[in-house]
């Protein structure tokens, strides 16, 4: 067997490892064609004081039910913040889409629009969005 099938074959069992692994509700990314066009969105957000856990966890569970329901929306990630250099942003994600037309029609999608009518008075936010 050459080195390259067998780079291949290790490379192939790692995949599929990891898509067992995958915590539930989410589903496996679908690489791009072309990573280098990949757009990712980045979120923290400062909680008001008066939110509720029950409200945090409606968000988490929003956020991820994006994967799936947005065309373009390649990886989901979000959870609370364990860095200690958080500067009070406790909750953050990154989210991955094939380009910025991608990240555009999310912006504006119905889904991502009635998470922002109840979610918006609760938090103060930080947005960043990079190519890479």
């Amino acid at each position: 067997m050459s080195a390259i099938t067998r780079r291949n074959l290790m490379r192939n069992s790692a995949l599929t490892a990891s898509a067992t692994l995958l915590p539930a509700g989410l589903k496996a990314a679908t690489p791009s064609a072309d990573p280098a066009h990949n757009v990712f969105h980045v979120f923290a957000f400062q909680w008001k004081p008066d939110t509720t856990d029950a409200q945090k966890e409606k968000a988490t569970n929003d956020i991820r039910a994006f994967q799936g329901t947005i065309p373009g929306l390649l990886e989901t990630h979000v959870g609370p913040n364990i860095s200690p250099r958080g500067k009070g942003y406790t909750f953050g994600g990154i989210m991955r889409f094939t380009d910025q037309a991608a990240l555009d029609a999310y912006v504006k999608h119905p889904s991502h629009q009635a998470l922002l009518v109840w979610l918006v008075p609760l938090i103060d936010a930080i947005e960043l969005d990079l190519n890479a």
